[in-house]
């Protein structure tokens, strides 16, 4: 593999059901989290889990595919809302400086492809969104599970993002994400480890 190629970084942004601002019956709420503990179940050091999931126009793409690059895997709650929104138009908005560190933008949520093509195309998001509808990736990261807000009790998924390093390492997790700082606080972080200097 050509250093170039080895080196080349990826962020995978995964879009997970985003609950910003809607319970699933419609209710206004805040941003609902998962816990601590159901996010440790994936820790830096250690492989990502692989796997394969269509985007917004039915193309496949396979985590293991992106071996040799940076992959960002962030997990927003769900499309065309307001939080999900602000997190997909900051890296839309500022898709160059990835592109420039040879970074490539991914996203997953357990919205259907429709849904992703949607709101990719009223977004103009540059990047594929991909579709999760059976839950298998979330649970795999462990960020779907029993969220809480103002005493009430339901399954969702926690905004989180994971680093992960050329050799398929988890190199960093974010939890409970802001969507206004995330994008810069990625390009910093790739910068720090050295993306597209090679």
């Amino acid at each position: 593999m050509k250093a170039s190629t080895a080196w080349r970084w990826v962020v995978l942004s995964a879009g997970f059901a985003c609950y910003n601002g809607l319970f699933p019956g419609g209710e206004t709420m805040g941003t609902a989290r998962a816990s601590d503990a159901s996010i440790a179940a994936v820790r830096v050091g250690q492989t990502a889990p692989d796997f394969t999931l269509p985007d917004q126009s039915g193309k496949t793409h396979q985590l293991a595919a992106y071996r040799g690059q940076w992959v960002l895997v962030y997990f927003y709650p769900k499309d065309d809302t307001p939080g999900c929104t602000r997190e997909a138009c900051g890296l839309r908005d500022r898709f160059a400086e990835f592109q420039q560190l040879k970074a490539v933008v991914l996203g997953i949520s357990v919205d259907s492809v429709e849904s992703h093509k949607e709101f990719a195309g009223k977004l103009k998001l540059p990047f594929p969104l991909l579709a999760d509808g059976q839950k298998k990736v979330v649970q795999a990261y462990g960020v779907w599970g029993e969220q809480q807000f103002m005493g009430k009790t339901y399954l969702g998924i926690s905004r989180t993002s994971f680093l992960i390093d050329p050799k398929g390492t988890i190199a960093k997790i974010y939890p409970k994400v802001k969507p206004e700082e995330h994008t810069e606080e990625i390009l910093k972080d790739l910068t720090q480890f050295g993306a597209g200097t090679s």
